[in-house]
């Protein structure tokens, strides 16, 4: 499949599940990255607020947010800015939907420990497929020449045999 067709498969995949059950799903894939090594050992994580169709994330940085400090993305023009998130008060409705911090952008990639990035499909060896607008394709060259490490979630149903790839794809290191 080329990277068009993969996406409407996924998308297909996803409409076969109930909010109900990718929610269970989540709770799933949250529980192995909490007793991941990495996990537990970061302090400043970049994550990213869920479409209705990901993994989804706002219950576990609530959880967490306490004890870890969280970056998320917020879209501006054909990029993502990385802002510290302080709380659901601090959320605004942003581009696509999406709930964004507000406040201060990140520039010290360096301060990030751990990325954890959705994405529509991954393969075995790290290959990931977005939504096709770039925004983390030109984002993770910067986390990897930060030694930030890089986790993938997703539904068990995006792990495919192959994701096709260009040049100038970044891999992740993990896929949960």
């Amino acid at each position: 499949m080329d990277k068009h067709q993969l996406r409407q498969w996924i998308r297909e995949e996803k409409k076969r599940h109930t909010d109900h059950e990718r929610a269970a799903f989540s709770v799933s894939v949250w529980k192995r990255l909490e007793r991941h090594p990495r996990f537990l050992t970061a302090r400043t994580l970049l994550f990213y607020s869920a479409l209705p169709d990901e993994v989804q994330t706002r219950d576990f940085i609530n959880r967490w947010c306490g004890k870890k400090q969280f970056i998320l993305p917020v879209v501006d023009g054909e990029k993502l800015n990385l802002r510290l998130f302080c709380g659901e008060e601090n959320l605004r409705t942003g581009a696509y939907g999406i709930r964004e911090p507000q406040g201060n952008t990140l520039t010290d990639f360096s301060a990030i420990d751990l990325a954890v990035i959705p994405g529509m499909a991954f393969d075995r060896t790290g290959n990931r497929l977005g939504r096709g607008k770039g925004y983390y394709d030109r984002l993770l060259p910067h986390l990897r020449r930060n030694g930030t490490y890089i986790i993938g979630v997703c539904f068990d149903f995006q792990i495919v045999e192959t994701v096709p790839c260009e040049p100038h794809d970044i891999r992740v290191d993990e896929v949960l």
